[in-house]
């Protein structure tokens, strides 16, 4: 069989001359798991009720009362369809009980933070030993299994992102970030400073964010882990937002009278309509589910403070979290504002 290299061609293509046989293309079957849908049909699964929507729930700071050394997953995978334990799609938070003991952590996760809701004592996890007090909050990376204890009786309350790699389907290789503590004292402080400023006092949330020097673009706890310790003064309303990222609120400090709104629609107002008020419990936890509006109130006496925590790193990063923040006045697309 001759050949030849083509006068316009790479001169490592050649152009077969000659006769050849040609045979029958290969063919293979679709596969049996496979379907075809219309786009109608399919665009949005949640919509359809083919996936479940994530619901609203809260969990009681009981646990924290009652006696012995325990750890309680704040389970929702039922409700969500999927493997458990998992309080949301990505997330799954934990209650811990010390009561003069040690409990042993792990997570095939690639970021947990921990957050001290009572009392004293130690974790060591990473190689390091953490001494940590009431407020205070640490992160631990992939491979960070962690042996808490206390002398007395103390409280965790532990959120993962387990859910999400069981979803993928995958496992941690690798951590990408350093064990970080933050400790309560320092982050009052810087709280108290934002609060005290006019713009910070302002703010449609007036809170200080964690953050990490890995992660400078989405200036988060973690790559995928959001939190903000926020103060909702006495007698104010914080005003509706929404973002794509789910949130698992915990109460730090609070009096009866407050409480949060919850809610797909805004009013005229711009405040939430025919919404789901969720009472906060010191030392409770609640979700908000992802795209909802939600707005905080404080009809009580005294000043309160939450700890929001999301999958909202991993949003910001993707560029899907989409937040938006209702005005005064009008509750349509002319009142919203992505600028808080």
């Amino acid at each position: 069989m001759a050949h030849c290299v083509g006068c316009n061609l790479d001169p490592m293509v050649l152009l077969l001359v000659g006769t050849m046989t040609i045979t029958p293309r290969a063919t293979t079957a679709t596969s049996t798991q496979a379907k075809f849908f219309d786009y109608a049909s399919a665009a949005n699964p949640l919509q359809k009720g083919l996936i479940s929507a994530i619901p609203y729930r809260s969990f009681s700071a009981s646990f924290f009362d009652e006696s012995g050394t325990a750890l309680q997953p704040l389970d929702l995978s039922a409700d969500l369809h999927c493997e458990g334990p998992a309080t949301g799609p990505s997330l799954c938070g934990n209650f811990i009980r010390l009561e003069q003991g040690a409990l042993r952590t792990n997570a095939d996760a690639t970021s947990q933070l921990f957050f001290v809701a009572r009392g004293h004592g130690q974790t060591e996890a990473c190689g390091q030993v953490f001494h940590w007090g009431e407020g205070d909050t640490f992160v631990l990376p992939a491979g960070g299994e962690a042996v808490h204890s206390s002398e007395a009786r103390a409280g965790l309350y532990w959120v993962h992102d387990a859910p999400l790699l069981r979803y993928l389907g995958v496992s941690t290789v690798k951590p990408v970030f350093e064990p970080c503590f933050y400790s309560h004292q320092d982050a009052r402080a810087e709280l108290d400073a934002i609060a005290s400023n006019p713009r910070g006092a302002n703010a449609n949330r007036v809170s200080v964010l964690l953050g990490n020097d890995a992660f400078p673009q989405t200036r988060t706890v973690t790559h995928t882990l959001w939190a903000m310790l926020g103060i909702l003064p006495a007698g104010q309303v914080q005003r509706p937002h929404r973002h794509q990222s789910i949130a698992l609120d915990f109460a730090v400090a609070c009096q009866p009278g407050c409480y949060t709104m919850i809610g797909t629609d805004l009013d005229e107002n711009g405040m939430i309509r025919n919404g789901h008020r969720e009472d906060w419990v010191a030392g409770a936890a609640f979700v908000t589910p992802p795209g909802y509006w939600h707005s905080h109130h404080n009809e009580s006496g005294a000043d309160a403070y939450v700890l929001p925590i999301q999958d909202a790193g991993l949003h910001t990063y993707l560029r899907t979290l989409d937040i938006a923040f209702s005005s005064r006045g009008r509750g349509d697309a002319g009142a919203l504002s992505n600028t808080p």
